[in-house]
């Protein structure tokens, strides 16, 4: 284990180990029984993964003389991290006191952790593939009355991800966690912006636990796609800094971004591609490309010179602002969501212009800040490609349009500031995405095969 991880792991509030080798799986035991005692197991995970290790872990546990209850195995193909589920799996728990063991990666893991914690129960965690940054986050991301929703609930208290294992995880499944790394980038520059106009401070040891040595773990793609040892440890490295950044912070804030606000939207509307489910590394992959496009026209622009009376004249009552947020989502199964989220995060008039004059005062600094922090769209979408993740909207059935119509609906879904709300509060939205979308933009989209399908 690497020396960050190490310290990282000190700064943890939650896990209290975490093993990172090839072929440690015997180690399970021992693991155990030093921080559950004398407590039953008992296995979770869906059919694929109780193949790939809860089988072996299951059998090491006996020869071990750990007892068990028998595993709690999903068969539901379509499985995803849905509040349902956690209702089965919490009522199951409810039956018995043994200590769960979670096999898998994003689903299991988040499925897990909540139904645990809805049962007063510590969990152990046993990584299947370097698929997404949740093994180590506080919080679990679950899909609840049609909304995507971070319940509040610990980390595993154990955590073992053997790398073998990680190595020979399905190739997408190695792109999806790349992609969910990738974008920490995106989600530091957001940081970087709420900072910089006074909304939340950066905290440094949250800062420090993802971001020093990020753009170390994203430098091979193309080891990653090989299946190298070294590639798949700097991955998964990254990947549980991020959850110990966020078990730090009881925040999602130090991981998470616009770009992950287009991939809970997407949720939300149940956006599939040709029926089939998309990871959520996946969908962040494109969210995190079109927040690089965005910043990188947004570089360009000469905020010091910022009509901050304008901006003024054209910021929304609370009332006009509910009034549009109910419009934007009326025909929803989450039409509330936009009233709540922009109502949390509104501000008045007077505020406003403090934000907007530190922004025009300070923007060569901020604009400094952000180009370092952040990755040419052009850099992003090469290494998408290298590691076989999707860099282009259409490979996860996300037309030209739909994008466009997601970077104004994505603002008003969560009260987190990011790039979005700044575009909000200096009226350039518009602007912004005529550069992308309009002729000559990165995503040009035809305005006469618009109109000929609107005559149609």
């Amino acid at each position: 284990m690497s020396t960050k991880v190490e310290a990282a792991l000190k700064a943890a509030s939650e896990t209290k180990d975490l093993l990172m080798e090839s072929n440690i799986l015997d180690k399970v035991p021992d693991l155990f029984r030093t921080y559950f005692g004398n407590r039953k197991a008992v296995i979770i995970a869906d059919k694929t993964t109780y193949a790939v290790a809860g089988r072996h872990v299951s059998e090491l546990l006996e020869v071990n003389g750990i007892a068990q209850e028998p595993a709690f195995i999903f068969h539901d193909p379509d499985l995803y991290a849905e509040y349902s589920y956690v209702e089965q799996l919490s009522a199951s728990l409810a039956t018995h006191q043994a200590t769960p063991i979670a096999v898998g990666s994003g689903t299991i893991n988040d499925l897990t952790k909540l139904a645990a914690h809805q049962n007063g129960r510590e969990y152990m965690c046993v990584a299947t593939a370097a698929s997404m940054d949740g093994y180590t986050a506080f919080g679990a991301s679950i899909t609840a009355d049609g909304a995507k929703q971070t319940f509040n609930c610990p980390a595993p208290k154990v955590c073992v991800a053997d790398v073998e294992i990680l190595r020979n995880a399905p190739e997408e499944m190695t792109a999806s966690g790349y992609a969910d790394l990738f974008a920490k980038i995106t989600a530091g520059a957001d940081w970087i912006l709420a900072d910089s106009l006074g909304v939340e401070p950066i905290d440094p040891q949250a800062w420090s636990i993802v971001q020093d040595g990020l753009h170390d773990a994203l430098s091979d793609p193309e080891g990653l796609r090989k299946r190298d040892t070294k590639a798949t440890l700097e991955l998964i490295s990254g990947l549980m800094l991020g959850g110990f950044a966020m078990q730090w912070s009881k925040s999602s804030r130090p991981a998470s971004g616009a770009e992950h606000q287009f991939s809970h939207l997407w949720n939300m509307e149940h956006h599939t591609n040709q029926g089939e489910h998309i990871s959520h590394g996946f969908q962040v992959a494109i969210g995190t490309l079109a927040i690089s496009a965005l910043y990188e026209e947004l570089l360009k622009y000469p905020f010091d010179q910022l009509d901050i009376r304008q901006c003024c004249t054209t910021w929304p009552s609370p009332e006009t602002l509910e009034q549009e947020a109910r419009s934007l989502f009326k025909d929803t199964d989450f039409p509330e969501i936009g009233v709540q989220e922009t109502k949390a995060k509104y501000i008045d008039q007077e505020a406003l212009v403090l934000q907007l004059q530190s922004l025009k005062d300070n923007w060569p600094s901020i604009k400094e800040r952000l180009h370092k922090q952040l990755v040419p769209f052009q850099e992003v979408k090469n290494r998408l490609k290298m590691v076989g993740a999707p860099y282009e909207p259409e490979h996860i059935g996300i037309s030209k349009t739909y994008l466009k119509r997601t970077f104004k609906r994505a603002q008003y879904i969560r009260r987190r500031f990011t790039v979005l709300d700044l575009l909000v509060r200096t009226n350039t939205m518009d602007i912004f995405l005529d550069k992308l979308f309009g002729k000559g933009g990165v995503w040009e989209i035809d305005q006469n095969k618009i109109l000929v399908k609107e005559n149609h």
